[in-house]
């Protein structure tokens, strides 16, 4: 009798999940065998030849045979990860690769970003060329001294024709600054960092959302139990001090786009971690949405196991006009799941809090053992 029950609530909680799920398309890993056991940071980019998905590989984070590793959608499947990219230097040591950054250049190259060193507050910056949509690369080049590229998520082209790539530094503080480029990476400047503003927040891995006429917004990742975002009136050239979002943060990384029809999409981990220790587990992987960034609606629950480890989710929109969000799943291998815009359903956030859905509950994490960076 027991054991009915049991599986009786099992089956209830799964069939209330589906309501968190509607408007998936596709959900499918992008391999099932690879030459590492572990993976993390992943990215993605539409090409004039098709999805190119990118992430960093090797025995674990930080580990000197960590390479940037890329998949391609042909024939309407992945192609195997290959290796595109490490950190071997010239005296034939090596060095950990990290947080693969993909951008397609309108009618031109797609570059990759990403980082090599031996910890995020000793990482420099590095980009390579494709000019036939990732099947092959140009040598690898070193970004200018003290340029770092996108540290984690998408460059936004914006009307002015300026490339504003978000990127943080970890060394003194965590601080957030800007990378701007109006020649594509020819040439390089910088904005920031921002102000921390009056609580002194400490946050990295920024995304940026086009509000138009010059309006931007960045939210990022925080050591402060919040989601932090600053705003900028003048096409990024100046943003006001950091400020908590009332939407929770993990201390884990987040991504954020906006769609054609102005409606932006957050995916991130809604999590409050517990007090004494700004660093929760990575479960549930989340998605929201906003018409005006202040004000959230929840949409999507893509995973919600309390095995850990759903982390540093992108998101793209590609010109059908689909979603498409890539992340780690659990370290062993990387998720792609398809979602159509359309078919969302929305509930409202109210101070922070995911809304219920009768008869489900999400799980929660007594424990959880420290994450990786």
């Amino acid at each position: 009798m027991l054991l009915l029950l049991v599986s009786f609530m099992a089956a209830a909680q799964e069939n209330a999940l589906h309501k968190w799920r509607k408007g998936i398309v596709t959900d499918e890993f992008i391999y099932n065998k690879a030459p590492f056991p572990s993976c993390h940071s992943a990215t993605l980019a539409e090409t004039q030849n098709g999805l190119v998905y990118a992430f960093f590989g090797g025995t674990r984070e930080r580990d000197p045979d960590v390479e940037i590793y890329v998949c391609r959608y042909e024939n309407n499947a992945w192609t195997a990860p290959a290796s595109v990219a490490d950190g071997v230097q010239e005296d034939g040591s090596r060095l950990p690769t990290w947080n693969p950054v993909l951008y397609q250049i309108p009618a031109g190259d797609l570059l990759l970003f990403y980082k090599i060193g031996p910890k995020p507050s000793a990482w420099w910056g590095m980009v390579k060329r494709s000019s036939d949509g990732g099947k092959t690369w140009s040598a690898a080049e070193k970004l200018p001294e003290g340029y770092l590229g996108p540290i984690k998520n998408k460059p936004v082209l914006l009307s002015n024709g300026n490339l504003i790539c978000p990127t943080s530094t970890e060394g003194n503080g965590w601080n957030i600054h800007f990378e701007i480029t109006s020649d594509f990476g020819k040439t390089w400047r910088k904005v920031g960092p921002i102000a921390r503003g009056e609580d002194d927040l400490n946050a990295i891995q920024p995304s940026v959302l086009d509000h138009g006429n010059g309006r931007l917004q960045i939210l990022a990742r925080s050591r402060n139990w919040a989601i932090v975002e600053s705003w900028s009136t003048d096409n990024g050239e100046t943003w006001s001090p950091l400020k908590k979002t009332s939407l929770p943060n993990n201390n884990s990384g987040t991504d954020a786009v906006t769609m054609k029809n102005g409606t932006h999409v957050l995916v991130y981990n809604h999590v409050l971690p517990p007090k004494e220790n700004p660093k929760g587990a990575r479960t549930p992987l989340n998605v929201s949405i906003s018409k005006d960034g202040k004000n959230w609606d929840a949409v999507l629950i893509l995973e919600d196991s309390p095995i850990s480890q759903y982390s540093y989710p992108a998101v793209i929109q590609t010109q059908d006009g689909m979603l498409h969000f890539v992340y780690t799943w659990r370290r062993q291998k990387m998720k792609h799941v398809v979602v159509d815009p359309a078919k969302l359903k929305k509930r409202k956030i109210k101070n922070g809090v995911w809304p219920q859905v009768k008869g489900y509950t999400l799980p929660t994490l007594e424990t959880y053992k420290a994450e990786e960076e």
